[in-house]
């Protein structure tokens, strides 16, 4: 098992800066880092959940484009990044302006990964291990969302989830580079950017990915 997270975190990523937002640095794992190659089966040995937070997924990377471009939407806000990751967008968040950004993910790695690129940014980033999914969703002014439609259940449940809040009356944009389970119907696409990626992670080296809310 894995006691220093953020030693761990340090020792098999370096410090790079995704290729569409490339005025944010985060620590990454690549061709170099010994996490890239590590398989399911030593992942586990290591009591390690898949590390999305190692990697800067393109709807997260199009979310915070878009969020960075736009400084209006999140500027003088609360903000709640649902799935954070690696903290791409809760940063790019903080960035444009808001006044408070939550960063929301089950796997508790990313609480020490978004601790650790947010203080890279010069940022603070508040973060949760705690499913919003069990609850209404909390009072906040703009939700984002990026890469949550990759299984049909999840997808679904956070759909509804991120309906209710739009309801609620938050802003509610998803960053999505065309996942199967992504509902098109009942969505508006804001903004589209071609996001270069790697066959490593996706079935493309660039994907059409897109930053949707919801119809009124």
């Amino acid at each position: 098992m894995i006691e220093n997270r953020e030693a761990f975190i340090l020792a098999n990523t370096r410090p790079q800066n995704p290729p569409h937002t490339p005025e944010l640095v985060l620590h990454l794992a690549d061709e170099i880092t010994p996490i890239w190659r590590m398989t399911e089966e030593e992942l586990g040995g290591l009591g390690l959940p898949p590390p999305f937070w190692a990697f800067a997924w393109a709807g997260g990377q199009a979310l915070a484009r878009y969020i960075l471009d736009n400084p209006h939407i999140v500027a003088g806000k609360r903000v709640i990044d649902f799935a954070s990751g690696s903290g791409i967008v809760a940063i790019a968040a903080m960035k444009a302006g808001a006044i408070h950004t939550l960063a929301a993910d089950i796997d508790e790695f990313c609480g020490s990964a978004v601790a650790i690129n947010a203080g890279l940014n010069g940022v603070a980033v508040e973060y949760t291990s705690r499913d919003l999914l069990d609850n209404d969703p909390p009072p906040a002014h703009v939700i984002l969302a990026g890469d949550i439609c990759y299984e049909k259940p999840l997808a679904e449940r956070v759909i509804r989830w991120l309906r209710e809040a739009r309801d609620n009356g938050a802003t509610v944009l998803v960053g999505d580079p065309g996942r199967t389970y992504f509902p098109k119907d009942g969505m508006v696409r804001l903004a589209e950017y071609q996001v270069t990626t790697t066959r490593e992670l996706e079935d493309m080296e660039v994907k059409k990915t897109g930053v949707w809310s919801f119809h009124p």
